[in-house]
């Protein structure tokens, strides 16, 4: 009997980001980079070169970032219609990324550890072997970058915004993937790696500034533990339901209360994916309406600041008479 009506309320809890693409590219990279790191760690063994050593397991941590990544993209898309989850699995991208900042922050822990030992006691470096390595290395790190270098542009998410009115529709739209973002930024520290090195290698075999090597290595470290602390500032928010602005939330409120005598005894916002925010309302009016009419009023808000977009609301609207609220008429 209600099965029209009920089609119109319930959809889709899916908010993840979708991005076959940069799953594909990202598989692409685990392989190249998994294979630079077994040869550089065979040739090291064989060669009894520190160097390629040191280069080998250092790659061996992007690889398992790598891994991390690829993770992410395949539980949220097997997990996307899992009804166990409340609102989808679309923070478990957003989780890989912030797994993968904090796998940046122990590379760059490890490479200051490496220059302070470095600085400390000065090693005999072959330069050539040590340069040809870094080369090497860098070669990789251009082509995974540009295997990854569209990770803003590429990747596609899914929107199910709620119907508001007739005219908003559970639509495709480009999404924010901090998963890839998380490994493109791994390959530009390896490439920052090798570049720096480069250059402090080629400096003391020309100048003799021996000293450069381990002062880079200082450099590199701070750089990349920008980068991974730039990426849990991103992440972590989304992972504990960070709320919108207190600007974007006093002019929902407003909203609401312009509109009649209404007045807003109860608003929550949060995050339910890396772009995408659920709301719930309760409202209080000596003459109540229906929460469809109140979700009309959000109309203006499907774009928040920074291209966030309201894309769950419920609306609890108390009818009052002046003795008190009397019945509660809820609307999802």
């Amino acid at each position: 009997m209600h099965q029209q009506t009920l089609q119109n309320l319930q959809h889709s809890h899916d908010f993840a980001v979708i991005n076959k693409k940069g799953e594909r590219r990202t598989k692409q990279v685990l392989v190249l980079t998994l294979l630079t790191m077994l040869l550089e760690i065979a040739a090291g063994t064989v060669f009894n070169s520190m160097a390629l050593l040191a280069d080998g397991w250092h790659m061996a941590t992007h690889v398992a970032a790598f891994l991390i990544t690829l993770f992410a993209y395949r539980y949220s898309r097997i997990h996307a219609d899992d009804q166990t989850f409340a609102f989808g699995a679309g923070k478990v991208g957003v989780l890989g990324g912030f797994a993968s900042s904090i796998a940046l922050s122990v590379v760059a822990l490890m490479m200051a550890i490496e220059a302070g030992e470095r600085l400390l006691t000065p090693h005999n470096i072959q330069f050539d072997e040590a340069t040809l390595v870094a080369c090497f290395g860098l070669l990789i790190n251009v082509i995974c970058a540009v295997l990854l270098r569209d990770h803003h542009h590429d990747h596609h998410g899914h929107h199910h915004g709620h119907d508001h009115d007739d005219h908003d529709h559970h639509e495709g739209h480009h999404g924010h993937d901090s998963n890839l973002k998380a490994a493109y930024l791994h390959v530009l520290a390896d490439a920052l790696t090798s570049v720096l090195a480069i250059g402090a290698l080629l400096a003391g075999k020309y100048y003799g500034l021996n000293w450069l090597d381990p002062v880079m290595g200082f450099v590199g470290a701070l750089v990349i533990s920008h980068w991974g602390y730039r990426l849990v500032k991103e992440t972590a928010p989304i992972l504990i339901d960070e709320s919108v602005s207190l600007a974007d939330k006093k002019a929902i409120i407003e909203v609401f209360e312009n509109d009649a005598d209404n007045r807003v005894a109860d608003l929550h916002i949060w995050r339910v994916g890396p772009k995408h925010f659920a709301l719930l309302a309760v409202i209080v009016s000596d003459h109540p309406k229906s929460p469809e009419h109140y979700k009309r009023l959000l109309n203006g808000f499907g774009q928040l600041a920074g291209g966030d977009r309201l894309a769950h609301v419920t609306v609890e609207v108390h009818p009052c008479n002046g003795n008190g609220c009397q019945g509660i008429v809820t609307g999802e």
